[in-house]
């Protein structure tokens, strides 16, 4: 039986060798020239184009980003420890891209598809190069539905909308990202795709985001693309392209994605880096001429498509850090005039305590008002007027030592607006509620209460208003305008809650409310 076996297989493979007809096949074949840290030259590339993906004999990839008559300069897209000069290297004849599909949901990745958690290898997905360009003008839509981050300052002052481009920007250690993170875990339940790109942070900083991720059940419906610093500068450049066309992926189905960049100024200083290495002239701050363009040609990417298009959108929160406060560097203004809007955070706010540390003097939402719910309309220019009042009045009490009654009323309005603006971090609020709330600030429901109690009488009001005004609070968040008699309504439900508050404290109790908190 084994003879036969033996026979029958040497037949199929000499039946195999008679009909095997080998085809020649040119390949450019290169070396490796020059090692210059996260560079290299190569020689032998002649038909190479520009962001082409090439890879070296031991399996590290790079992108061509230098053609010159005798060599072919390449930006590693990894470390390279083990690259010597003289290495083969090879053409893989397609750009740099990354899979993109629903299986990446959960997953925490870099920016070529490889996989940088314990939960296994990917499945055969669909690529897209990182390199797309934006959606054409006839393909754009207004934006008009409002992106709910759960942070009252925001959401009521500076309103961002679904498909818009807001930056986010201060000084280190002021909660830029953990703004971007409450945002992110305020989506759950709202049908929008989260994708977080860590750009360039340390790996505490990324672990921690992960494990605020985890805890609040937001890894579900949320993508985590990292580019470590300790990384590849190349590899920290095309993450956040990387990024994006993974968000145009799920916007081109009729999605609605959210999506991260943290942070830009990184991912510059990198583009520096390589920009310097491959001999480019520098230009202010030795960044190069084209470091607008490479943020513009991202963030442009972002929009909310028409109906015919698929209907989804892209909105864009990239961050950035400024020095000292220093508005006016290159890249901050860069970014100010790209973006439709910012919002500043504040070192000073940060020390006081005031969190999150929003100035909303110098932040702005060029765009978003347009998609705020209607039934914030009617409060956000009394809440910004009391608070600008407020800020200017501060400073100048300091010195007086007697006030009259209308300064002494609006110190006290504007200290209960700051109050009621701070927030801790992980507990957002929906629109009806925040609206509630501020409903009670700014028709002065609240002045007749203790400083130190307003977060209880904003949680008891915000705990108790969709069960006792269903119908007024599927109207907010239906975008509806409210009526008068619903604004009395809900007026005189703030009313009863707030003397419901006295009525315990007076009794020596604390609401079952304030304990939650």
């Amino acid at each position: 039986m084994l003879t036969d076996t033996l026979e029958k297989n040497k037949k199929a493979f000499d039946q195999a060798l008679d009909t095997f007809k080998p085809t020649l096949k040119a390949e450019d074949v290169g070396r490796i020239i020059e090692l210059n840290g996260p560079i290299m030259q190569a020689t032998g590339l002649a038909g190479a184009f520009a962001d082409e993906l090439v890879q070296c004999e031991d399996g590290t990839l790079g992108l061509v980003a230098g053609l010159m008559p005798d060599s072919v300069g390449i930006i590693l897209l990894g470390r390279g420890e083990t690259l010597r000069a003289g290495m083969e290297i090879r053409r893989l004849q397609r750009e740099v891209d990354m899979p993109v599909g629903r299986e990446l949901l959960g997953r925490v990745i870099d920016a070529t598809g490889r996989p940088l958690d314990s939960k296994g290898p990917l499945q055969e997905l669909e690529r897209l190069a990182v390199e797309r360009p934006a959606p054409a003008i006839m393909e754009r839509a207004p934006v008009s539905e409002p992106l709910q981050t759960g942070i009252k300052v925001i959401d009521s002052l500076i309103p961002i909308g679904k498909g818009q481009r807001e930056l986010i920007l201060g000084d280190r250690q002021t909660g830029k990202t953990a703004i971007a993170v409450d945002t992110i875990v305020n989506q759950k339940g709202k049908d929008v795709i989260c994708i977080y790109a860590a750009i360039g942070q340390r790996d505490s900083s990324v672990a921690k985001v992960l494990q605020s991720l985890s805890e609040h059940d937001a890894m579900s419906y949320t993508i985590v693309i990292v580019a470590g610093g300790k990384e590849a500068p190349g590899l920290q450049f095309i993450t956040p392209y990387a990024a994006c066309t993974l968000g145009e992926y799920f916007m081109r189905q009729g999605k609605d994605v959210l999506v991260v960049y943290d942070d830009l100024t990184r991912h510059a200083r990198a583009y520096r880096e390589i920009s310097l290495l491959l001999e480019r002239p520098p230009g202010r701050e030795a960044f190069p001429g084209d470091i607008f363009y490479v943020h513009s040609r991202l963030l442009e990417r972002s929009t909310h498509l028409r109906k015919e298009h698929g209907g989804g959108s892209l909105t864009a929160l990239p961050i950035i850090e400024t020095e000292a406060q220093n508005l006016s560097a290159y890249i901050p203004t860069n970014l100010i005039s790209i973006t439709d809007g910012q919002i500043y955070l504040s070192p000073d706010f940060f020390a006081k305590g005031f969190l999150p540390a929003v100035d909303v003097g110098k932040s702005v939402s060029r765009v978003g008002g347009k998609a705020q719910r209607s039934a914030y309309h009617g409060l956000t220019g009394k809440l910004r007027l009391s608070y600008s009042q407020f800020e200017e009045l501060e400073t100048f009490a300091r010195f007086a030592t007697r006030l009259d009654e209308k300064t002494k009323f609006a110190l006290e309005r504007g200290r209960r607006v700051r109050e009621i603006l701070h927030q801790n971090r992980f507990s957002p609020l929906d629109d009806f509620q925040q609206v509630a709330v501020l409903e009670a600030l700014t028709n002065g429901i609240l002045d007749t209460i203790p400083l130190d109690t307003i977060h209880e009488a904003e949680h008891l009001i915000s705990s108790r208003v969709n069960s006792e005004l269903p119908n007024i609070c599927r109207n907010i968040s239906q975008g509806k305008t409210l009526t008068d008699e619903e604004k009395n309504d809900l007026l005189a439900f703030c009313i009863k809650a707030v003397k419901d508050l006295v009525r315990q404290d007076t009794n020596g109790n604390t609401p079952d409310a304030a304990k939650t908190d």
